[in-house]
């Protein structure tokens, strides 16, 4: 099969490597072909820091999947995380020549390149650009202003922005592992396209992506996205907490919080025991549930509340920006026993784990279906979806050409001829793009 007709995720996360190979089948839904992990040693806390060990890491992966479904891997889309990661709210507007014409992708493409030129802090660079609402002339929450009259386009957006050097490290760790970086797009974004309703997006809702690492946190309202936060805390410090607390190997303490791990203290009895192997033929030790318990419960209230804070930071507390479907967990971390109900304790807003078998085709393994590779289904859904739109790109750009080429009357020859200058100008449109984003 050629690389056109499928598409490649790769999450590289803070404790696993995920590649998944997809396409997307005759019902719209994604077909995974196979699918490929391995443990992530050069990541920490969502950002590369040791380049060799990622690299090889990513080549396990790689080629589990490739073994797995028998296809080569080419381009891939990447996710990016990390403590570096910050977002912030940014209005800015163009004035239009001639605003007897109507509002064109021309005009939105105009107006978020202007935002990319936005300067930022020394080492940062502008990962997303997401327009939230529109105001044409004074006219304010437009959603979709393409077809509109109006002289002066204004929008409200929502930047996110990383560290250059985050970025480049994942741009080199691609390359030398003898793939092409197709796009690179924000966890938290992709593991929402994995896992959330449009109506539940609507409405207002939270998600918590809970990874090895960090906590990623993306909320959103009326459709649009609102808010982005990463948070440097994630299933790893509970870990490392088990295993500082019970003076026990990382490898112990991860075992104890998968097999025996509860958010909620309360539910464990006193004389419930758990008898760990001792070292070299040191003595066994014996590990109270109702202790382990306690352990994983503090660390678990501080992430929560501090994703809280964030909510309230968006505003969620005012009536108009209230999220009224709630929060959504998501990752290996929500997997948690009684995290559910903690959450829900913690916030006061209705919870549920967040599985992204939504969008997987009905015969996929029940593995992928699981929390912990939202955003893996995510960014293949991401790679899919560019996929489609380039390939409707060329496929119009080809009918323009044709049309130039047959335009005989006057009218038709002028409006093929205006056709063939935007695909001109959106060429040049993306060379500044580039230019922006390898501008150091």
């Amino acid at each position: 099969m050629e690389q056109e007709n499928y598409s490649v995720g790769l999450d590289i996360g803070t404790t696993k490597i995920v590649a998944i190979i997809g396409k997307e089948n005759e019902y719209g839904k994604i077909e995974v072909l196979g699918i490929g992990r391995s443990k992530s040693l050069g990541v920490h806390r969502g950002v590369v820091n040791n380049i060799t060990q990622t690299i090889k890491s990513i080549q396990q992966a790689v080629e589990q999947a490739e073994a797995n479904s028998g296809l080569k891997i080419g381009s891939v889309v990447v996710g990016i995380a990390g403590q570096h990661i910050r977002s912030l709210q940014h209005s800015d507007y163009i004035t239009r020549a001639n605003s007897e014409e109507v509002i064109n992708e021309d005009d939105l493409e105009k107006l978020c390149n202007q935002v990319y030129k936005l300067v930022m802090l020394p080492g940062e660079e502008i990962i997303h650009v997401l327009p939230q609402e529109y105001k044409v002339d004074g006219q304010a929450e437009i959603k979709q202003p393409i077809g509109m009259y109006g002289g002066r386009l204004e929008a409200n957006f929502h930047v996110v922005v990383g560290q250059v050097s985050s970025i480049k490290n994942i741009g080199r760790c691609i390359k030398s592992a003898g793939l092409d970086l197709y796009n690179i797009t924000l966890e938290p974004l992709a593991s929402s396209e994995a896992v959330l309703s449009q109506e539940e997006k609507e409405a207002g809702v939270a998600l918590i992506d809970i990874g090895g690492g960090t906590t990623d946190l993306a909320i959103f309202k009326d459709g649009i996205i609102r808010h982005t936060a990463v948070i440097p805390f994630g299933g790893n410090v509970i870990t490392e907490d088990i295993k500082e607390g019970c003076s026990i190997i990382e490898k112990q303490a991860e075992l104890l919080k998968i097999k025996f791990g509860s958010a909620w203290p309360g539910e464990n009895k006193d004389n419930e025991i758990v008898s760990i192997p001792g070292l070299r033929g040191r003595e066994p030790k014996e590990i109270t549930l109702k202790n382990l318990s306690k352990i994983i419960h503090a660390r678990v209230v501080e992430i929560v509340e501090q994703v809280y804070v964030e909510i309230k930071n968006y505003g969620h507390e005012e009536q108009k920006k209230k999220l009224i479907a709630g929060i959504v967990l998501t990752g290996g971390g929500s997997q948690l026993k009684h995290l559910k109900q903690l959450v829900e304790y913690i916030t006061g807003m209705d919870t549920r784990i967040g599985y992204p078998n939504e969008h997987l085709a009905g015969d996929s393994e029940a593995e992928i279906a699981s929390p912990l590779y939202a955003t893996a289904v995510g960014l293949l859904m991401n790679a899919v979806e560019n996929k489609d739109k380039r390939r409707l790109k060329t496929i119009e750009e080809e009918q323009e050409r044709e049309m130039v080429l047959e335009g005989h009357d006057e009218m038709g020859t002028a409006t093929a001829a205006k056709k063939e200058r935007k695909s001109v100008f959106d060429r040049w449109s993306e060379k500044l793009k580039d230019f922006l984003d390898n501008a150091e």
